[in-house]
């Protein structure tokens, strides 16, 4: 090339066909959470993924360490197998958008068939497989099945999907339940599971478990990242955002949303095969619909579409769930320190705040005073614990007004009732946690806003 050629044409600065430059630009943009949080992402970020799952797994793993109890640990336990599986549902959900809601019986038909392979339940002296044998042999019927189940998203979505897996769901339950009791064991299940081995050692204690499930817990979320920025990962988010676009690029859709499936399933399955080893004994209403709803819980309140935030949100719920809400003063503390919290966050100037915490106190006293008069055994008994009522509709003057009531009536109601049925109250605080959430962070703790473009 002579020096006297031309230099070679610059891109044209305005938009690019092929390329939509606005996705682009939003995509790279974060919303961050609010003051000093906000600051914590930014820093974590910058550590990166891999790093931050190291250091994760580190800190759990060392958890035992520090001198936790039975209870803490069987809590560890129960809230990692929940992580575990709503890790494996953001397959379906998060990422291929697919509302599955018998994803739990994939966790049952691990569990089921682990037992069956893993005890004396068949035949004279029963199948007793080596872990290395019976987990893979078991994920891989599962797999399999979540590929029979999945057939109808071929041509069924959205409501119509949910109504069929949810069948599903329930149906293996019933089969659970009344089919076969010699070979299932009907409502009394199955009971003399083999603990697992691994390197020829038999892991026999909850100790054991919890180190298990947090290492199986780490890999499995390294594998799904592999998979998510791999070619099947993109072609998951592809049909989630539109199917027949992505039909339109040549994505075999049907084919990757079987795939969803049975990678779910197998996930599922995983679990199942850990729990059943870890509780020695599996029953059919271990794997009915709250089960369901508390890995749907952990993977919207973490974020849909998120590998941290579904692990994240799922140990958040159970920690909540299972630990914090068994004690009426665990409780308690939990109901008034997120008002008092909310409080402190919405309620702007301070007086404001002192005046409605001083009106809830002096209205506390005149509501006592008048009951006492009119039936002293009204107010003879005692706290049984040692939870914001949105006012939205009204303004900041009426609003401040009805406060006071509103948290007295508020306290009142958890005070004689919630506290004291904990089945009941740890069912309405995860709703309540869930609607502030997703009032506050429709995209959960660690999910992104998805951009769309409207054409």
């Amino acid at each position: 090339m002579s020096l006297d050629s031309p230099p070679p044409p610059t891109p044209p600065a305005g938009p690019r066909v092929g390329a939509d430059e606005w996705v682009a630009r939003e995509a790279r943009r974060r919303e961050y959470l609010p003051s000093w949080l906000g600051q914590v992402q930014r820093q974590a970020e910058r550590i990166g993924w891999w790093p931050r799952l190291a250091v994760a797994g580190l800190a759990a793993a060392a958890l035992p360490l520090i001198g936790l109890g039975g209870f803490q640990l069987q809590v560890g336990i129960d809230a990692l197998v929940i992580a575990l599986l709503a890790v494996g549902l953001n397959i379906v959900v998060g990422w291929t958008g697919l509302l599955d809601l018998g994803y739990v019986a994939f966790f049952g038909c691990g569990a089921y068939g682990f037992a069956l392979v893993s005890s004396g339940q068949i035949g004279p002296n029963g199948i007793h497989l080596p872990s290395y044998l019976s987990i893979p042999l078991v994920m891989l019927a599962t797999a399999v099945l979540g590929l029979l189940v999945g057939l109808p998203s071929r041509r069924l979505v959205g409501d119509y999907l949910a109504i069929v897996t949810l069948f599903f769901g329930e149906a293996f339950v019933e089969f659970t339940n009344n089919v076969a009791p010699a070979t299932l064991g009907g409502p009394n299940g199955i009971v003399g599971i083999d603990p697992i081995s691994v390197f020829g050692h038999q892991i026999t204690s909850n100790t054991g478990y919890y180190l298990l499930l947090v290492v199986v817990l780490v890999l499995t979320m390294a594998v799904l990242r592999l998979l998510e920025f791999s070619r099947t990962g993109r072609a998951w988010r592809a049909v989630r955002e539109d199917p027949l676009a992505a039909g339109s690029m040549t994505i075999p859709v049907d084919r990757v949303k079987l795939m969803a499936f049975a990678f779910g399933a197998a996930v599922a399955a995983l679990a199942g095969t850990i729990f059943a080893a870890q509780q020695i004994s599996v029953f059919p209403t271990d794997f009915d619909t709250p089960i369901l709803i508390l890995i749907y819980a952990g993977l919207i309140l973490g974020g849909a579409g998120s590998i941290a935030g579904a692990a994240t949100g799922a140990l958040v719920i159970m920690v909540i769930y299972d630990g914090l809400l068994r004690s009426p003063t665990d409780s308690g503390y939990l109901f008034y320190g997120l008002i008092l919290l909310t409080l402190l966050v919405k309620l702007r100037p301070w007086r404001r705040l002192g005046l409605v915490l001083a009106a809830t106190v002096v209205l506390g006293f005149a509501v006592h005073a008048i009951a006492a008069a009119i039936s002293p055994r009204a107010v003879a008994g005692s706290p049984s614990s040692t939870g914001w009522i949105a006012l939205v509709q009204v303004g900041p003057r009426v609003r401040t007004i009805l406060l006071p009531p509103t948290l007295y009536l508020a306290a009142f109601v958890w005070e004689t009732r919630l506290a004291v049925e904990p089945a009941v109250t740890r069912q309405l605080m995860i709703g309540a946690i869930l609607i502030v959430m997703m009032n506050a962070r429709p995209q959960g703790l660690l999910g992104q806003r998805r951009v769309e473009t409207i054409t």
